[in-house]
């Protein structure tokens, strides 16, 4: 249900535009439809596809069209279930899958055997309320269940010949604290991951004995961040307890895995930090940001721990997504490299072989011959420099005139989302800019990044924000008539803070999933996720400086009568993460101010819309649907087309669209 007063002819039009954007959506999804993704791993003897409601399998060398169905999302007993994450046993005798539901979050998980003859025709077991699973052995299923948002428990399943018994391994008892449990490359040890929004704790479950108890590698303390590999008999460590509380990796014995044990192997130079690691037969893999911004691999040979190689990337990557491969057996580390306009391209890492670094050929109806890739660093009130990516097709210097998307999160030390998406290279064709704002308390420059814009300095994200949009229209990108903000879920806390405190930067906002009531939630320990975000947001309950400071960029309780840009806001009804009530009285309070304003105004101007798209389902991250997906996001670009008074070809019109 989308909220606003329509005039008989705007309904018209907004169908019009809204109906030939899902046209050219369409076409363009279809266009890149055969691109590289991860759903298609390699097995020991088979090929494996993941698709929305089916895994299957086909031999390897075997035509791609004779394929074996393994698992059906029908199984699950209910519609509307999508699968989320796939795990084989080590022989591939056994297969585990999780499906959620469009509805919530929870998820259900199916566990198939994979006889050598027999084509499954129903799960063998059906376990509710997973998230996260792993295999110890054919015959141990190590998993989190979730209680609506939270992981506080690990069971493990044991298969036999007299039964099925399932039985709790661990119970965490702090509530800030997330569990999952994450098998090793080398599939030797199961890792039992409890983390918080600053510290973590590993226990770790050897698969030769898989019924053993839990064994400790470090307690957890103030401040300390670390994730185990395993390879060799040796634990290999990544923790902040490098230069500045930076990523670093660290070696002990198995047989010696707490803190006092760890050595240094490896810290990125000056500027650089550790995004993530793999590992490979005598080599470790790691995937850098360097100085620049600019992604990189530098392997380093684990025998010697010298020779470090640095293997440079295309300029325009921005997002390194790893495939699923028996790297340890390959040596061969295979990974998809994109940007936000380019598609997946697959490349491979032989740290050996003479040319270390190949591509596979591209697609020719993906390439993109005219996309610049520009990185700029805009000045923040502060002095700081925050890094900025920018796409676009024209010249900086003819850019002057296009429409911009400003792309925006800064929240959990996350980074932006730099993935492919096919809308986006629509925009880029149709002479669009679009601009990445890496803001702190993002995590695109390490961990110190994200603690200069969380808690008492959240308020740096947002003057991060204002600086880089006006360095784009110092630089001659744009102008504020033609620019447009996005913004996710907990993006929009800067978002919103920034259309109250600047709003004559933009003419359009788009929210999806939005959190703008900040102080209200932070307050209320009985929602899922309140104490457990104490570390990102502050507790205002206990600490009258942390409610000053939440009140004080708070989107929702910062609303004034003053013009507004027009914005677009898309809400779950049952989005469990972010309360849809939150979000009815955001929109309640500031048309309110706007009207307000429009009221008190002696010359009748431009009156900025608010447009609630109030959408049912509880899916955060938006519909799985491709029809719904599709119609959601016309719905947006028709917006964004009608607001800035573009025609479909991205060009302005002499009157303004019908948003306006």
């Amino acid at each position: 249900m989308t909220t606003r007063l329509y005039s008989r002819r705007s309904v018209k039009d907004d169908h019009r535009i809204k109906k030939g954007f899902e046209r050219k959506l369409r076409c363009v999804y279809e266009q890149f439809a055969d691109v590289p993704d991860t759903n298609v791993f390699q097995g020991l003897h088979h090929v494996y596809t993941v698709e929305d409601h089916g895994v299957y399998r086909a031999k390897h060398g075997e035509d791609a069209h004779e394929v074996e169905p393994l698992l059906s999302a029908d199984w699950a007993g209910d519609a509307d279930r999508t699968i989320q994450r796939v795990r084989l046993s080590p022989s591939e005798s056994m297969l585990a899958a999780t499906l959620k539901s469009n509805h919530s979050e929870a998820s259900r998980c199916l566990i198939v055997r994979l006889e050598p003859c027999a084509i499954p025709q129903e799960p063998m077991l059906i376990l509710d309320n997973v998230f996260s699973f792993e295999w110890a052995t054919d015959d141990v299923l190590y998993y989190t269940t979730q209680e609506g948002l939270r992981c506080r428990h690990v069971c493990r399943l044991h298969l036999t010949n007299t039964g099925t018994y399932s039985m709790l391994v661990y119970e965490e008892k702090d509530p800030e604290f997330f569990v999952e449990v994450i098998r090793t490359k080398d599939q030797r040890l199961l890792t039992i991951n409890c983390s918080s929004k600053s510290s973590s704790e590993v226990w770790m479950i050897d698969s030769r004995s898989p019924l053993s108890p839990p064994k400790l590698v470090q307690r957890r303390q103030p401040g300390l961040l670390y994730h185990v590999e395993h390879y060799d008999n040796q634990l290999y460590i990544l923790a902040n307890t490098g230069p500045s509380h930076e990523y670093e990796l660290l070696r002990t014995p198995l047989s010696s895995p707490a803190m006092c044990y760890w050595e240094p192997v490896f810290s990125p130079g000056p500027g650089a930090v550790i995004k993530d690691m793999e590992m490979l037969p005598d080599h470790c893999v790691f995937i850098v940001r360097g100085p620049q911004g600019r992604l990189q691999l530098q392997t380093l040979p684990l025998k010697t721990l010298n020779d470090l190689r640095i293997h440079h990337l295309p300029s325009w990557a921005c997002a390194v997504e790893t495939e699923h491969s028996d790297t340890l057996k390959r040596n061969v580390f295979r990974f998809l490299l994109s940007s936000p306009v380019h598609p997946p391209h697959r490349f491979l890492l032989s740290p050996t072989d003479e040319r270390p670094l190949s591509c596979e050929e591209v697609l020719q109806h993906t390439a993109l011959p005219e996309c610049h890739t520009t990185r700029l660093q805009a000045i923040s009130q502060d002095g700081t420099a925050v890094p900025l990516t920018l796409f676009h097709t024209k010249s900086l210097a003819d850019l002057s005139d296009v429409p911009l998307l400003v792309h925006v999160y800064g929240a959990y030390g996350v980074d932006l989302s730099m993935a492919f998406s096919p809308e986006k290279r629509l925009l880029l064709e149709d002479n669009w800019a679009l601009a990445y704002c890496h803001v702190r308390g993002g995590g695109e420059c390490g961990l110190t990044w994200h603690r200069a814009g969380c808690l008492q300095h959240k308020q740096k994200g947002v003057e991060d924000l204002a600086a880089c949009i006006q360095t784009l229209f110092q630089s001659g990108v744009s102008q504020p008539e033609l620019t447009a903000l996005t913004a996710h879920s907990a993006g929009a806390v800067l978002a919103g803070a920034l259309c109250n405190q600047q709003p004559h930067l933009l003419r359009a906002v788009l929210m999806q999933a939005p959190f703008l009531d900040v102080l209200s939630t932070m307050q209320d320990s009985s929602l899922p996720l309140t104490v457990e975000e104490r570390g990102e947001w502050g507790d205002p309950l206990a600490y009258t400086r942390d409610w000053d400071n939440i009140a004080s960029y708070c989107p929702y309780h910062n609303i004034t009568p003053q013009l507004y840009p027009s914005m677009l806001i898309t809400a779950y009804s049952e989005d469990s993460r972010v309360p849809l009530a939150g979000v009815l009285k955001y929109v309640k309070k500031l048309k309110k101010a706007i009207q307000t304003h429009t009221r008190n105004l002696r010359t009748k101007g431009h009156v900025p819309a608010v447009i609630l798209n109030r959408q049912p389902g509880g899916d955060h991250f938006g519909p799985e649907d491709y029809d719904q997906s599709i119609c959601e996001i016309a719905r947006q670009l028709a917006f964004l087309y009608a607001t800035l008074g573009l025609s479909l070809h991205g060009s302005r019109q002499n009157k303004r669209g019908s948003y306006s």
